[in-house]
C-alpha cells in the first residue's frame, strides 16, 4: 500500500466517493468555535463580553467588559460553558463574547 491510497466514502451531499482524509478535515473545520471577532476559540481561553448580558435564573446582569476565565467548549459551536464568580454553570453564546 503506498502513502496516496486511501478509504473513500460516499458523500450524499454531493453523490461522490470522497477521501476520509479530506471529510475528517472538512468536519473538523466546520467544528471549530468562533467569537463574536472571529478569533478560533479553545478551551481555557479567556474571553470579554462584548454587551450587558442579563442571566435568567440568576437576577443579576453581566456588565460589557466582563472577563470570564477558563471557558469549555460544548457540542454546539454557537455555545460556551464557562463559570463566573458569582453564576456557576453559566453557558453563553459565542456572539456574544470576544476573545482576550
Amino acid at each position: 500500500m503506498s502513502a496516496d491510497d486511501d478509504e473513500y466514502i460516499y458523500d450524499e451531499a454531493s453523490g461522490e466517493w470522497r477521501p476520509a482524509s479530506e471529510l475528517k478535515a472538512e468536519a473538523a473545520k466546520a467544528s471549530e468555535v468562533r467569537d463574536a471577532s472571529g478569533n478560533v476559540l479553545a478551551d481555557g481561553d479567556s474571553v470579554v463580553l462584548i454587551k450587558d448580558l442579563k442571566v435568567k435564573g440568576a437576577g443579576q446582569t453581566l456588565k460589557q467588559g466582563t472577563v470570564i476565565r477558563s471557558i469549555r467548549l460544548t457540542d454546539n459551536p454557537e455555545e460556551i460553558d464557562c463559570r463566573h464568580d458569582t453564576i456557576k454553570g453559566l453557558v453563553l453564546r459565542t456572539e456574544f463574547v470576544r476573545k482576550r
